[in-house]
């Protein structure tokens, strides 16, 4: 199951050890606390940062996550721990809600003075384009008649 933004083992629907940050949180009995507390770099779980702990639950060192037999000895001991714990009642799902009909709106009082009505807004006619320029009109070219030749003379 996913808690704390990363993976923790639960059992009868208690938390019993996971995962936090770069380390692994662990559920234990009070003397186990102690031996825990012990090590160099533990300290109680604070999930938030705020000074709130939770109850039972502390935060290994670092190391701890190099060793994995000493690691899976904590979860083991966090194991035991909260099998002893009663479980917890599941919650009820909500039931999906049926829609209750709409109240009728409330009356208004009358008041002293009437409220005026708002004044229609005028609309405004839409703009008119302006003409589009013509280009001015190219004069007709003017043919020029071919060049005569001259005679050709005889020789």
């Amino acid at each position: 199951m996913n808690m704390f933004g990363a993976v923790c083992g639960l059992i009868n629907g208690n938390m019993f050890g996971g995962l936090f940050g770069r380390s692994a949180i662990v559920r234990l009995s009070p003397t186990d606390q102690e031996a825990a507390l012990a090590l160099d770099g533990a300290g109680p779980f604070d999930p938030m940062g705020n000074g709130r702990t939770m109850r039972d639950t502390v935060m290994l060192p670092e190391t701890v996550m190099d060793e994995p037999q000493e690691l899976a000895n904590w979860l083991r001991r966090g194991l035991e721990f909260t099998q002893t714990l009663p479980p917890k009642a599941k919650k009820a799902k909500p039931a999906a809600k049926a829609k209750a009909p709409a109240k009728p709106a409330a009356k208004a009082k009358p008041t002293a003075k009437p409220v005026p009505k708002a004044k229609p807004v005028a609309k405004k006619a839409p703009a008119k384009k302006a003409p589009a320029k013509k280009a001015p009109a190219k004069k007709p070219a003017v043919k020029k008649a071919p060049a005569k030749k001259a005679p050709a003379k005889k020789r």
